[in-house]
């Protein structure tokens, strides 16, 4: 951990806000109306009047509340892009493999690595920037962090950053916790270290042993929308074993049929409202990002 880590200080949160997500300022009855019947059943009238904090595990790991409720943090960005992004590498066995198929393809990505992962093979985290991929953090482990304190919390998240700086020569910008389970002392600690939180609003359910091809793009295809962001991964450490296939399978696919629908695909960093995109190949000198035009306009 460096010493610029450890020195840095948590802001204090505003009401309202937990961490550096704002949660809406209603109460019980209109969250109600917001997400209907079966949100309500799911996170509960008694959470949503306890208080914001206590009902984040509930708000962030139940899909369709954070799309209503807590867009940002789902991963909802300009109407006229999908940001692909992977969890779980750098794993040597997978990993170039989603290169290849990336460049063939033409597309670059954000890729949410583990720091243990990246700790054993810090050449591929290299590979994957300097190809112009966006590298995010997963976290040092792939545990819950329900099952963690705050200094465990913390010491997990900042490994795992201070690991990426060192290693890509550039700290990470986005943070997606293991499961999509946040805490209160998770957003803290991601506060503290300057990492935005982001899930996802479409996924393949590539880990299972019964994921292929047709199943992980039909998954996909099922929530997929303009400005939403998809959650594969390119690794089965947290999987069931060869799971990385079926969606090295699917790849193909997948962009062509978003290309189809009138709709670019890339990273986080090119997920941004507003009408501008960011190029996230390196620039020369000075910023590594590069402004380009929007959707449909001249280069």
């Amino acid at each position: 951990m460096s010493p610029t880590t450890r020195r840095t200080t948590g802001a204090s949160r505003t009401a309202g806000a937990v961490g550096t997500i704002g949660v809406p300022r209603t109460g019980a009855a209109g969250i109600r109306r917001t997400i209907g019947a079966a949100g309500a059943a799911v996170l509960g009238g008694a959470a949503v009047l306890a208080g914001a904090a206590h009902a984040v595990p509930a708000l962030t790991s139940v899909a369709p509340l954070r799309r209503v409720l807590l867009p940002d943090l789902a991963g909802i960005g300009d109407p006229r892009h999908v940001a692909l992004t992977f969890d779980d590498g750098p794993d040597p066995a997978s990993t170039p493999a989603f290169l290849a198929a990336l460049d063939t393809a033409g597309v670059r990505a954000t890729f949410f690595l583990l720091g243990r992962m990246l700790h054993r093979a810090p050449a591929l985290g290299r590979e994957l920037a300097a190809a112009g991929h966006e590298i995010a953090l997963h976290g040092w482990g792939h545990r819950c962090l329900l099952a963690r304190g705050p200094a465990g919390t913390y010491d997990d998240l900042a490994r795992g950053r201070d690991l990426i700086a060192d290693v890509t020569g550039r700290p990470p910008r986005w943070w997606r916790p293991p499961y999509g389970v946040l805490t209160t002392p998770a957003l803290t600690a991601a506060r503290r270290l300057g990492l935005t939180p982001v899930l996802w609003t479409a996924w393949g359910r590539d880990w299972t042993a019964r994921a292929t091809p047709a199943s992980v793009l039909a998954t996909v295809r099922k929530d997929l929308v303009g400005g939403g962001t998809v959650l594969l991964h390119d690794s089965d450490c947290t999987s069931a074993p060869g799971a990385w296939r079926a969606t090295l399978g699917a790849l193909p696919a997948l962009i062509d049929g978003i290309r189809d629908r009138g709709l670019a695909i890339g990273p986080l960093a090119e997920h941004g409202t507003g009408g501008v995109f960011v190029n996230s190949l390196p620039a020369g000198s000075g910023s590594r990002y590069q402004a380009t035009p929007p959707l449909g306009g001249s280069a």
